[in-house]
């Protein structure tokens, strides 16, 4: 979907007020930029990196779009000189599919609302960090600000990676994932686990010769259900919570009458800050060997698959303190909380830059039919990360 430059007012270089952060998320929304990992007809992120890309240009920023895999590009921009601190703003292009949503694009405002694919989870945040370029963009400022869009957050965060192998440097950083204006400096990590289970095929009318793999499954679903109770009861984090686990996926099976010879499952560990992939599979296989005490048959094999860290940033630190403080001045409480899902920051925190979540929408909104944005959270998210990021950038490293 084309959508020319000047038909927007308020988002050329040089107009006055300074663009509208609601207008921003309008063209985000209205310009599609699914995954193609996760719906076959996703357009990826070229035309949405072109479209950013276009008004840091504008902005007299350094812009240079870079792409990481076929189709698929991130956006650096750079504003400023060496002799202060840098921050970096984040935020990530891509969106989930948009299967079962009416007008997935239609960035429409009703009753203070601004909806369609995209608009929480997270193109409202991403034009709060543009707002925040484009307003600090002629103000003379010691540090460097970098504002950096990334792809494929939404499946293997193909473009954090490919940002932090740049070599890409900072002294704080704000991911602008829907936050619904806290400061959440935690945010929890995963591990995939794959289990396979062997059985052995035969005909339904012969029990004598089968294993029923399904069934001995059953008997390790039962054990990790009370595995995910114990971690309920015996695990937390000050802002996160307790650990969690549950299954997210089962298969096997051939026909009816067939003793399956096969079922495979795949669990979820919802992870704290701390805790490693090696820890969560030693738990893991703890939980298999009790499940083999109450079904002797069961023949599993338990392997790690995908994993992500939680990490955190210390509440009393000086990014999280700042945003508090900007927020404060903005009217609305510096609350600081956790996320409860795993985002990019994680990849930050991991070399060196304090790495915290702040921006507008819900959580609860994101991936749903109905997606949608409060417009006044938006503006006030807008003002409070231009804010921070004035004095951030100001202050003495």
């Amino acid at each position: 979907m084309n959508h020319s430059q000047d038909s927007d007012p308020g988002l050329r270089s040089g107009t006055y007020p300074p663009p509208d952060p609601v207008a921003m998320t309008q063209r985000l929304v209205r310009t599609a930029s699914v995954n193609p990992v996760l719906e076959k007809n996703g357009t990826g992120e070229a035309e949405i990196a072109a479209l950013a890309a276009g008004w840091l240009d504008r902005w007299g920023y350094r812009s240079e779009t870079t792409e990481v895999a076929p189709g698929r590009f991130n956006v650096v921009a750079r504003r400023g000189r060496g002799s202060g601190p840098v921050l970096l703003l984040n935020g990530h292009l891509d969106t989930v599919g948009v299967e079962g949503m009416r007008d997935p694009f239609s960035g429409d405002v009703r009753e203070g609302r601004l909806h369609g694919r995209g608009a929480a989870d997270m193109k409202g945040g991403v034009a709060c960090i543009l707002a925040a370029a484009a307003r600090l963009a002629n103000e003379d400022r010691p540090g460097e600000l970098i504002v950096a869009l990334t792809a494929d957050e939404e499946h293997a965060s193909l473009g954090m990676e490919a940002l932090v192998a740049s070599g890409i440097r900072a002294d704080a950083a704000v991911v602008c994932e829907p936050t619904g204006l806290a400061v959440m400096p935690a945010h929890k990590g995963f591990l995939w686990i794959n289990a396979a289970v062997k059985g052995r095929a035969a005909h339904g009318s012969r029990p004598d010769l089968g294993v029923d793999a399904i069934a001995c499954a059953g008997h390790l679903l039962v054990a990790f259900e009370a595995e995910a109770a114990r971690l309920a009861r015996d695990t937390g984090h000050a802002l996160l919570g307790p650990g969690s686990l549950h299954a997210g996926t089962v298969s096997g099976g051939t026909a009816p009458s067939v003793y399956p010879d096969r079922c495979e499952v795949v669990f979820e560990r919802r992870t704290l800050p701390g805790e490693s992939a090696a820890q969560v599979m030693r738990e893991a296989e703890a939980v298999l060997a009790r499940a083999r005490e109450g079904c002797p048959r069961l023949d599993a094999r338990l392997e790690p698959g995908l994993y992500r860290a939680a990490t955190e940033v210390p509440s009393g630190s000086p990014v999280v303190r700042e945003l508090q403080a900007a927020c404060e001045r903005a009217g609305i409480p510096g609350r600081v909380a956790g996320m409860s899902a795993w985002v990019d920051a994680c990849f930050l925190n991991r070399i060196g830059v304090p790495a915290v979540c702040f921006g507008p929408g819900s959580i609860a909104q994101a991936h749903t039919t109905g997606e949608w944005i409060p417009i006044d959270e938006i503006r006030t998210g807008a003002s409070i990360l231009t804010d921070f990021s004035r004095r951030f950038l100001a202050r003495g490293k």
